[in-house]
This record gives structure tokens, sequence and C-alpha cells, in this order.
């Protein structure tokens, strides 16, 4: 398989394929590993957003277009598109996607939509019709991919190994502090209760003060306890988080509560916060990008 060129010359990955076979699913992937992603768009403007995108600042080097089979013509445009471009030092790659038609008829029926092409005739008309119209682009496509007996995190294994991402896979981490009282966040994808450390709350002089303030924070992490739960929960979302990345996941919410939000939950989010930037930053680690949040800080 012809892999992407590793440099700052700009790419452009054309996405095609049949209705069904999984053009959104892979430009949701492009899109995860820092590709511009581009959906839709008619072929007459196709030349003018390359161009656009050639003189963004800062500047973009991989942009992928997503096809569609609206315009019977677009084989020979996209044919005619990509000698103007690589005459113009500009790289292209065309991955065409496809599947079965019982496949295809299966997933359309699942969700219960017609055919972009079907107008008033059956859905088999429909995916003949465009089979037709991008037999072309199939044909000369520098890759194909039958996507009737893939998995979703499958179809991401195989584009990441052609298309690399951006970098090292990063997992975005949000962790937001919240208090009991007030229920739990309904986003979270793990849920620490630290209600078990000591609650500042009835120290009067840290009363009204918060986690992100010293005395409260040193108070909370003066426990041994919290030393000990943050060096576990830390090595657990290394764990998880590796998983993530495996499965196609780059986004966490992890949720850390005690009964107001205001004291412990804070001071832990923030240290566990800091701890995890630590973490992505050591050498053969997964990368971390790291956002704390404080949902009920604010409430009385």
């Amino acid at each position: 398989m012809d892999e992407i060129a590793d440099d700052d010359r700009l790419v452009v990955l054309f996405v095609a394929g049949m209705s069904g076979a999984g053009r959104s699913t892979v430009a949701n992937i492009l899109e995860d590993d820092g590709w511009y992603v581009a959906d839709n768009v008619p072929a007459p403007l196709l030349s003018t957003l390359v161009e656009t995108v050639r003189g963004s600042d800062p500047p973009v080097t991989r942009l992928a277009v997503v096809l569609r089979a609206s315009d019977p013509s677009i084989g020979a445009q996209l044919e005619s598109l990509r000698t103007e471009l690589e005459l113009a030092g500009i790289a292209t790659k065309v991955l065409f996607l496809d599947a079965t038609d019982p496949v295809l008829v299966r997933r359309f029926e699942q969700v219960r939509r017609r055919h972009p092409l079907q107008g008033k005739e059956t859905l088999v008309e429909g995916i003949a019709r465009e089979r037709v119209i991008l037999a072309p682009i199939k044909n000369s496509a520098d890759l194909v991919v039958e996507t009737s007996s893939l998995t979703v995190s499958k179809l991401r294994e195989l584009v990441e190994e052609v298309y690399p991402h951006d970098g090292e896979p990063r997992l975005s981490i949000a962790v937001q502090s919240f208090g009991f009282k007030y229920g739990l966040p309904i986003d979270s994808d793990m849920v620490a209760d630290v209600r078990f450390l000591p609650n500042p709350y009835w120290v009067p002089e840290l009363r009204e003060q918060n986690g992100r303030d010293a005395p409260v924070r040193d108070y909370v992490l003066g426990h041994d306890e919290a030393g000990h739960f943050l060096d576990l929960y830390t090595a657990l979302i290394g764990v998880v988080g590796k998983g993530y990345l495996r499965e196609g996941k780059r986004y966490m919410t992890i949720s850390v509560g005690c009964t107001g939000g205001k004291h412990r939950s804070v001071a832990i989010s923030e240290e566990l916060a800091a701890r995890l930037r630590a973490a992505g930053d050591e050498a053969n680690s997964t990368r971390y990008d790291v956002r704390v949040m404080h949902r009920d800080l604010g409430r009385e």
C-alpha cells in the first residue's frame, strides 16, 4: 500500500465510495488524526478549495476531501483536477470505499434512510446508479477498501496505517470536578469518588476557600490517602487510555466528585490533570491533551 509521505508539502486525499460504505466514518477518523476535512464540496469548487487551503495561515498540510456521486461527471472532473494539482506540486491520493450490494441495502435499512440517488425508484436501483457514476474513480483509485466485513476499529487501523496521523496519537482528556449533591455528570467515562478524604468544609478557616486555593489544596493533598489514590488512578487511566486509542476513541471525560464540588474534588482534579500531563510527556507513553473544568465551583 502506498503511504502518505511525511513532509511539509500539501497532500490532498480524495475519499470516495459507495454511500453506506464508510465515507463519513473515514472522514471522522482523518479529522481525529489532524487532517482538515471538507465534505460534499461541489466539484466545480474543488480547485478553489484546494487553493484556499494551500494559502491558509497556519498552513494546512493534509486535506481530505469527501466526494459524493451528486454529479454524473465527477469522475472526469476528479481526473482533471488531480492532473492540475500534480502539475502545481500538490500530491494527491484517492481512497475508494466499497461494500457489497446486500451489505449496503442492510445498512440503509438499519438507519431507515433513502439512498441519495434512489429518487422514486428502489434502493437497489439507486445503488446501481451510484456504482456506474463512481466506476471511473474506483478504477483509478490508489487504494480500494472493501468494508463489508470490517469493524469500525479495523477500518480505523487500516486508515491510520496507510494515512498516518500528524504526529503520535493523542488522547484528549477532560477532568471535571463536581458535587454529588448536584448529580452525576451525564458525559462521564470514568467517575472517581473522593468523599473518603477529610472534608475542608469542616475547617472554619478553609470553608470559604476552594480547592484551587493553596491552603485547601495543601490540606487535601497532605493526606497519605490522597497521594496513594492519585498514584493508582493515574496508572489506571494510563491502562484505559491505551485501550481507548487502540479501539479508536480519542476523547475521555473523567469526573471527580465530592459532596459539594468545591474543595476535595477541585484539588484532586487539578493534581490529577497535572500528573496526566507529566505522564503524557514521558517517553514511550500515551500522549495526552488535558484540560480541567469545575462544574459546581460557582454554586452556593
